[in-house]
């Protein structure tokens, strides 16, 4: 058995951010009080209005991602992906809009998304006039968006990476609905989805500080397995170990790696606690997705009219962001979209077999550009790898002295560059 760095530790080698851009808080900013400016973003607000509403947002962001498009040689396309949806926040029906600026990989087939809802609203969600600023919920999330693809663009990777700002958020997460149904329709093979709502504030409601870290939200039991899927997860184990559990655990690893000292939590829920956001639409089309928040909400600044009660100020304006803090999860979202998009796919499926044994044999499948896989192991009582093995040459390994019963274990493919993909974890072998 031979036992190399942890995964954190390893994901600091394989990870070549050294002379990338970082994220610029100036930036972030400025793309925030744009955003502002439009007075509101409702998704029933003016489609057309060419100053205020949605339309013109969604016009102004496109129109962004057609000019980095120009700086890059034309590396990202600009789409802009419509359908009508009626319900409950919208009676009469909507036109929602999503805006995609999809930077082209050398493979066709793989995705991987970073997103934020673009559409803003005030106290009474039917309020479609009222000045919604929406700076932090979710103009925060649009802007990391927008930083990503600035930086991300000046670089070429094997999967496609789609910059998307979704609207219908608010009416039903409506957007990210579209865009989820849109990849499976076109069979796109989405790595990994990275939601950012809510993620530029350091100071909390009650005035409590929260600057050192960012949650990272993610499903255990996955939302589109099937009853005899669920059953077979009950009985091997692994409810902590799902395409989305291990996309939250890297990005726990690749903030560790990242300098400054601003940690990732991961929070083993899919949501905040009866909550939910566009990566769930994701997550029920079967795709990885996680959701970043900030550390401590401020729930004044969420969902309000614009007033001040009291002395208490309500609304969410530019004065209660943290633009430093909106920096450093942007950074963590561009390493991981950089780590995902530059590594191999991870292994479509992996399987272990040994019952009634001392030792497992592991088998997984070929990934295409893959220079060898990572065998990743631990004992059944902890939640994060502790053992790997690095094979080359094969798609089946013995791991001597290592129980199934007490054990989990997951592969990982590594590309000719050392990148290394997500961990799929190994269920059980079927009979044949």
């Amino acid at each position: 058995m031979r036992i190399i760095l942890p995964l954190s530790a390893a994901l600091l080698i394989a990870t070549p951010a050294a002379a990338r851009e970082a994220p610029s808080p100036q930036h972030l900013r400025g793309t925030v009080e744009k955003l502002v400016s439009f007075g509101t973003r409702h998704s029933l607000s003016s489609a057309t209005d060419p100053k205020r509403g949605i339309g013109a947002a969604r016009s102004w962001v496109a129109s962004e991602f057609a000019a980095l498009s120009k700086q890059c040689g034309g590396c990202i396309t600009v789409e802009r992906l419509s359908r009508r949806f009626t319900g409950p926040r919208a009676p009469d029906g909507v036109v929602i809009e999503d805006v995609l600026g999809i930077q082209k990989g050398s493979d066709p087939n793989r995705f991987v998304i970073v997103g934020g809802h673009i559409d803003s609203r005030v106290t009474d969600v039917m309020n479609t006039t009222a000045d919604a600023p929406g700076a932090n919920d979710d103009g925060s999330g649009v802007a990391l968006v927008m930083e990503a693809a600035r930086i991300l663009s000046k670089e070429k990777f094997a999967a496609n990476i789609v910059y998307v700002a979704f609207s219908g958020e608010e009416q039903g997460l409506w957007g990210a609905t579209l865009l989820a149904q849109t990849a499976k329709a076109r069979g796109w093979q989405v790595d990994a989805m990275l939601n950012n709502d809510i993620v530029g504030n350091s100071i909390g409601q009650g005035g409590v500080k929260a600057a050192d870290h960012v949650r990272v939200f993610s499903e255990g039991i996955r939302s589109s397995e099937n009853l005899a899927e669920q059953i077979e997860r009950r009985a091997i184990g692994g409810e902590d170990d799902g395409p989305s559990r291990a996309l939250a655990k890297a990005v726990h690893g690749i903030a560790e790696g990242l300098p400054g000292g601003f940690a990732a939590a991961i929070e083993r829920r899919p949501d905040r606690f009866g909550r939910s956001g566009d990566h769930e639409p994701v997550l029920r089309e079967g795709y990885p997705a996680v959701r970043f928040t900030v550390a401590a909400e401020n729930w004044d600044r969420q969902h309000q009219d614009l007033r001040t009660e009291n002395g208490r100020v309500y609304g969410d304006t530019i004065e209660g962001m943290d633009f430093d803090y909106l920096a450093k999860v942007t950074a963590i979202n561009v390493a991981t979209l950089a780590r995902v998009a530059a590594a191999p796919a991870a292994p479509a499926s992996a399987t272990i077999a040994g019952a009634l044994g001392r030792d497992t044999t592991v088998t997984w499948r070929a990934v295409p550009g893959a220079r060898s896989y990572r065998i990743h192991w631990r004992a059944a009582d902890r939640s994060d790898w502790s053992d790997t093995r690095d094979v080359t040459g094969a798609t089946s390994t013995v791991l001597k002295d290592v129980p199934v019963d007490d054990h989990f274990v997951g592969v990982s493919a590594i590309g000719a560059d050392g990148m290394e993909s997500l961990v799929t974890f190994a269920g059980r072998a079927t009979a044949k």
